[in-house]
């Protein structure tokens, strides 16, 4: 049979994925705006069609085929007040735990509260009408058809979850002809697999973990992991609020940083996702193909923008059942012999690596220069607290010992807080030291803090003073575009003394800490032994180092230029040359 499909992005991305996930059975009122998707789910055999006029009832009727069926049943109807008949059925199906899919069609979303005639608001579901409700835009480019994708995924998904129950998608139109689609395009489909589902295959020449923050890690949890890596030859990225610290671990961040390398050789077929947000923005880069998340919440997680599958259990239960499917006698030699092997993934990861780390050189007085020179003096066991963005970053490059423990609040990644989380953290044992690396911007912002009255011998801050969000004026940051301009109001400088060398000293010493200070590597050199000494002293402590916001972007630039592939350099050469405009013209114009 010769048909055709919709042009509409948004329409075909349904249509595709409800094929992908086996949902056929449809139940269609008529209307206009949702005309684009019945129509072509009309001239698709795939779908079985049946037609209500009423609403009410269609949505009834999808309680009635989705029980007896046991599977997915679509409903699709057009604007005005035709989806308010839905909710009676889909209370039904809500209280069932019936999988009715309630595909709602409308005008753009923009045009809600203006007048336009049939356009109503169906941004608010009552709660107990459906387990999830979504909103789709019109496709204008890659980011829309991502979003479509995520949406229409987690919106199936959610059918059978938890025992099921009723999904709702808006669906905006823009009453696109003709209709001239003859294939559907691919787009990307994503699974779910719980404890007890098959498991997929995973015979890939390159697997990767990448472990976001992560809660602390037990035992048995390392060495689940560590099994896995070894029969399987996978690498582990990390970063310090990852806390990993078994076999396979690389802390990739410098290598990864690299501007003017190409890391292509070296990408993972499989990254699989654990943990939760990270801070390690260069080696979230290290995505190959596709991204298996794990995590028992089961959620749609998608940063990496390759998800492929979700498994939803426990980290420990994943490792072990994939070693266990390898772990026979065939199989175990055969990843012996990998591993042993000087062409392992590991092994060449690891080796590129300590060469980029070989390459660095005298860095200049700034945040990653007193990372270089602490990082693996921090005394054993204790805690240490990091500031988002800089202070992460520039501590990433750089490892710390195994024994000491990493946190940031990369949860809601905001500057408020890194100090009143340290003391936190320090209440939980006086007898631990808990150190603080942090910027000037974010130490003030949470200055209160500190005149706490539990506030313990057992705390050490080493507060980076630069006068200014320095991230701002970063070399590569998206504001270095108005130079000294951003100053004012992006960068925000010149606040708190603008690196006044009396106001941390007097509030510091009004309250009892100890005060310490450096103004360049010489100054620095012969004071920041007291502050690593592993006795706990009998006050807390505050170092603040004064540092420059040019030499701070020196410093990242060339850490982050330490080694360069000759096609890199020759567009990074490019684009400096040109400036962005002309190559974004340039590449336009490529691909018409």
């Amino acid at each position: 049979m010769d048909f055709s499909y919709t042009n509409e992005k948004n329409a075909q991305i349904i249509l595709f994925l409800l094929k992908e996930h086996n949902i056929r059975h449809v139940i269609a009122s008529p209307g206009t705006t949702n005309t684009a998707l019945v129509s072509s789910m009309q001239q698709d055999p795939y779908f079985v069609m049946y037609s209500s006029v009423d609403e009410r009832s269609a949505a009834y009727m999808a309680c009635g085929l989705a029980a007896e069926l046991g599977e997915p049943v679509v409903i699709s109807c057009t604007g005005a007040t035709a989806s308010r008949n839905y909710l009676p059925g889909l209370t039904e199906a809500y209280y069932r735990k019936l999988p009715v899919l309630a595909i709602t069609s409308m005008q753009a979303l923009n045009k809600v509260g203006h007048l336009v005639a049939q356009t109503i608001d169906r941004s608010s579901m009552p709660a107990d009408t459906v387990n999830l409700s979504v909103s789709l835009p019109i496709v204008k480019d890659s980011e829309d058809v991502w979003e479509c994708e995520m949406k229409v995924n987690q919106a199936i998904l959610e059918l059978n979850r938890n025992g099921g129950g009723p999904v709702h998608i808006n669906l905006p139109t823009t009453y696109s002809k003709p209709y001239s689609t003859k294939e559907l395009p691919n787009y990307r489909v994503i699974n779910r697999i719980s404890t007890y589902d098959q498991l997929p295959n995973l015979e890939k020449n390159k697997l990767a973990v990448f472990v976001g923050s992560h809660k602390k890690w037990n035992e048995a949890e390392t060495l689940a992991l560590e099994n896995f890596c070894e029969l399987y030859d996978a690498v582990v990225f990390c970063d310090h609020t990852s806390g990993y610290y078994g076999k396979n671990r690389l802390l990739y961040s410098i290598s990864a940083a690299q501007s003017l390398f190409s890391q292509k050789e070296f990408l993972p077929d499989i990254l699989i996702h654990i943990g939760e947000v990270t801070g390690d923005y260069a080696t979230k880069k290290m995505v190959g193909t596709e991204v298996w998340r794990i995590s028992e919440d089961g959620e749609v997680r998608d940063p990496f923008r390759r998800l492929r599958y979700i498994f939803e259990m426990p980290e420990k239960h994943f490792f072990e059942s994939y070693s266990a499917k390898k772990n026979n006698k065939t199989y175990f030699q055969r990843s012996i012999n990998i591993v042993n092997s000087k062409n392992s993934y590991y092994t060449q990861l690891n080796k590129h690596l300590e060469s980029t780390r070989s390459k660095i050189k005298a860095l200049p007085f700034s945040n990653i220069w007193l990372a270089s020179r602490m990082a693996s003096h921090i005394p054993e066991n204790s805690v240490i607290h990091f500031g988002i963005l800089n202070s992460l970053r520039s501590w990433n490059f750089f490892e710390l010992p195994s024994s000491v423990t990493a946190a940031s609040n990369v949860g809601g990644f905001g500057i408020d807080g890194g100090l009143s989380s340290l003391v936190g953290a320090s209440l939980a044992n006086s007898d631990k030291l808990c150190f603080a690396v942090i910027g000037d911007l974010a130490f003030f912002y949470d200055i209160n803090v500190l005149g706490n009255r539990h506030v313990g011998n057992n705390i050490r801050i080493l507060l980076v003073n630069n006068g200014k969000g320095t991230e701002f004026r970063q070399y590569n940051h998206h504001a270095a575009y108005f130079g000294e301009a951003a100053d004012e109001y992006v960068a925000a400088a010149g606040h708190f003394g603008n690196q006044s060398p009396k106001l941390v000293k007097d509030f510091a010493t009004n309250l009892g800490y100890e005060y310490l200070s450096a103004s360049s590597k010489e100054e620095f050199e012969a004071t920041y032994e007291r502050f690593i000494t592993p006795k706990i002293l009998d006050k807390p402590i505050i170092f603040e180092v004064f540092t420059d916001s040019a030499k701070e972007s020196e410093a990242l630039e060339q850490i982050q230029t330490l080694i360069a592939s000759p096609k890199s350099k020759a567009k990074a050469l490019i684009k400096e040359t040109l400036g962005d405009s002309t190559v974004n013209s340039i590449k336009k114009i490529i691909r018409k």
